[in-house]
């Protein structure tokens, strides 16, 4: 059922009774094992003052990756630009660029990934710099591929080093029209956050995307959608739902306003949640991609379909890591990348 790419979106979750640092070490040790079983690309999100996800700086994880893999493409899903300096952006995924030519992706958002107060600690000129989003992946987006900026741009004199024959792709994310109309004006891949929202809006954008987009000078683009998604796979149906209840948790929790780490499926039974929540929860489960791996296939082999996607890139949320593992072997071998 090779009918795409599939990809991994890895946000690094933290797991309860667990140091955070560890994380880290399990998200290269999952990239390793992903690259092997034949997963196209491999993305790291970026989180702040979170206790539930310890990916706050992907551009250092995906070096690390980077560096002890060999094809899987590596990159950050993504940086959340209102934060920082195009051209900082720019100079750090050029020298991921010269780590692994030619594998480097570099997408875009303009959600702080944080709060308020953490994202003015973040930049302490932050506020209103969401506005600019526009006008940075214009300069980033000249910067990383070496094309020169508008004449009249203050620092169209300015290189980001190191330059080379190849530049990482750029990607624009979102779970919004937004982010989808602002891929379509600049001619560039678009993911939506599909897991993020349970799938809402995403019809929508990926429609406009695809109907509004720009072709680019010289006309090489073409209109490229991918959405990544919540996907849990286990031997069996019932080992699928088990170790769910730990995202269950997590999701309930989440909607209260309260990030935790991922419980066990144990501790996930322990959670006194209202039925009106229960409901909530057993709603999103629905919406997620649970089971067998036949089962996961055949649902996101539909969902390609029905938005006409390239690609999808996969996040699980599991608490034991192997399990975790698991479900991404499980889930390759069913569409054939190995």
């Amino acid at each position: 059922m090779n009918i795409m790419k599939l990809s991994v979106l890895d946000q690094s979750p933290i797991r309860s009774n667990a140091s955070p640092d560890v994380s880290i070490r399990e998200s290269i040790a999952l990239a390793q094992a992903c690259e092997g079983f034949g997963y196209h690309r491999y993305w790291l999100s970026e989180h702040h003052s979170s206790g539930a996800v310890a990916g706050s700086a992907p551009e250092i994880l995906a070096a690390a990756i980077a560096s002890t893999t060999s094809r899987i493409r590596v990159g950050a899903a993504g940086i959340m630009l209102p934060h920082y300096a195009a051209l900082k952006v720019a100079e750090q995924f050029r020298v991921l660029e010269a780590i692994a030519p030619g594998r480097i992706d570099l997408g875009l958002g303009r959600a702080p990934g944080s709060d308020g107060r953490t994202a003015l600690a973040l930049n302490p000129n932050s506020r209103g710099a969401a506005d600019m989003f526009p006008t940075q992946v214009r300069d980033v987006m000249a910067w990383v591929s070496g094309e020169p900026l508008p004449l009249d741009h203050p620092f169209r004199t300015i290189v980001a080093e190191p330059r080379g024959p190849h530049a990482p792709q750029i990607w624009i994310l979102g779970s919004s029209n937004y982010g989808a109309q602002l891929a379509a004006w600049f001619g560039l891949p678009y993911a939506f956050a599909y897991f993020f929202s349970d799938g809402a809006g995403a019809t929508e954008a990926l429609h406009l995307y695809q109907t509004q987009f720009k072709q680019p000078e010289p006309a090489e683009a073409k209109p490229r959608s991918a959405v990544t998604v919540f996907a849990l796979v286990a031997d069996t149906e019932e080992e699928a739902r088990y170790l769910a209840k730990s995202r269950g948790a997590f999701w309930g929790m989440r909607n209260r306003g309260i990030y935790i780490p991922l419980p066990s499926p144990e501790e996930a039974d322990m959670f006194d949640f209202s039925e009106d929540e229960k409901e909530r929860i057993a709603a999103s489960q629905r919406r997620n991609f649970i089971g067998t791996a036949p089962e996961v296939a055949a649902r996101l082999h539909d969902l390609a379909q029905d938005l006409r996607l390239d690609e999808i890139a996969i996040t699980t949320a599991v608490y034991n890591p192997a399990a975790r593992t698991r479900s991404y072997e499980l889930l390759a071998r069913e569409f054939g990348l190995t």
